[in-house]
């Protein structure tokens, strides 16, 4: 049992299983605004079908990266330890979990709706897509953002299916375009860890081309476009008091991030990286979901709820 243990904290190891916190609060959060157009929680089989197509969707697309990335990998010092260069997991193995993961997508897409069935191999080549793109061009970072993007948008689509009103096509999109956003600002970041060695090796990134100190510039731009297009979404949702409030926290947090960034080394990059943006994250799930249950969205039970009140009637949807 406790060997099965250790190789079952190596896959999550091998896959950053934990920073599954980026992009997972706002698939939910995304979820809980579009039950409310329901005015009902979708139920436990959904929520579950959701959960199970986000992990797997994730897996797959780490787990090309890994592979994709291996060489590289053995090469940098700061990566060298990886599982596959460090040869704790073979490349057969991350094949088979890449390719595992990727049915999984599909197969639960299949048991929620038909639309996000045939969606799924889309969402599977633009996920495993971004691998690829450090070696040639500049704008990787927009292409992460945009794999992470999809979350949102594919859990929105698992409640609603085709029956999406021009303001939930709005609201989407806001909500897409922020984490886009988001995404490029801490990336950009991050990737200043590998400044020498992508410029050595050949790969690029906003840091390479346009140096640190002026990517660090585009990344604080990309962040507070970030922070319109949430502002954005929340009027677009009729959110008030407590989507207000995580906002500014949402904010101080960025703020703290560019600062970490600036004025610390390398070293507490990966504290700027993780712990502030799963905190973002985490943040505009709760203050969503408090939103949400404040205005009567769903009901844990599947009942219908009331209409919402005059003064929430910009609310998106019906």
């Amino acid at each position: 049992m406790r060997k099965w243990f250790q190789q079952l904290r190596s896959w999550l190891e091998f896959v950053k299983f934990s920073h599954t916190l980026f992009a997972l609060p706002f698939a939910l959060a995304a979820m809980a605004v579009a039950a409310r157009e329901n005015q009902g929680w979708p139920g436990a089989r959904k929520f579950g079908l959701i959960l199970l197509a986000m992990i797997c969707a994730r897996t797959c697309a780490m787990s090309f990266n890994r592979i994709a990335d291996r060489h590289y990998d053995a090469l940098n010092p700061r990566t060298a330890k990886r599982h596959l260069p460090a040869g704790a997991v073979s490349v057969a193995s991350a094949w088979t979990l890449c390719l595992g993961s990727g049915l999984g997508l599909i197969a639960a897409s299949w048991f929620i709706n038909p639309l996000c069935f045939y969606l799924s191999p889309v969402a599977l080549g633009v996920i495993c897509f971004y691998s690829l793109t450090k070696r040639f061009s500049n704008y990787t970072h927009v292409y992460l953002g945009v794999a992470l993007a999809l979350a949102p948008v594919g859990a929105w689509l698992a409640v609603r299916g085709t029956v999406v009103s021009p303001r939930e096509i709005v609201a989407m999109s806001l909500l897409a375009v922020a984490v886009i956003l988001w995404l490029v600002g801490f990336d950009i970041i991050y990737a200043l860890q590998d400044y020498e060695f992508d410029r050595q090796q050949g790969l690029h990134s906003l840091v390479v081309a346009w140096g640190p100190k002026n990517a660090m510039v585009a990344a604080f731009l990309a962040h507070l476009l970030m922070l319109l297009f949430l502002a954005l979404f929340g009027v677009a949702c009729g959110f008030r008091l407590a989507y207000g409030g995580g906002f500014l926290l949402i904010l101080v947090c960025l703020i703290f991030e560019h600062w970490l960034a600036r004025r610390r080394s390398v070293n507490w990059i990966n504290n700027a990286f993780f712990r502030l943006n799963a905190l973002v994250s985490l943040i505009f799930l709760v203050v969503v979901l408090a939103e949400v249950v404040f205005q009567g969205g769903f009901r844990l039970r599947g009942k219908k709820s009331p209409p919402p009140p005059a003064r929430l009637s910009f609310s998106i949807g019906k």
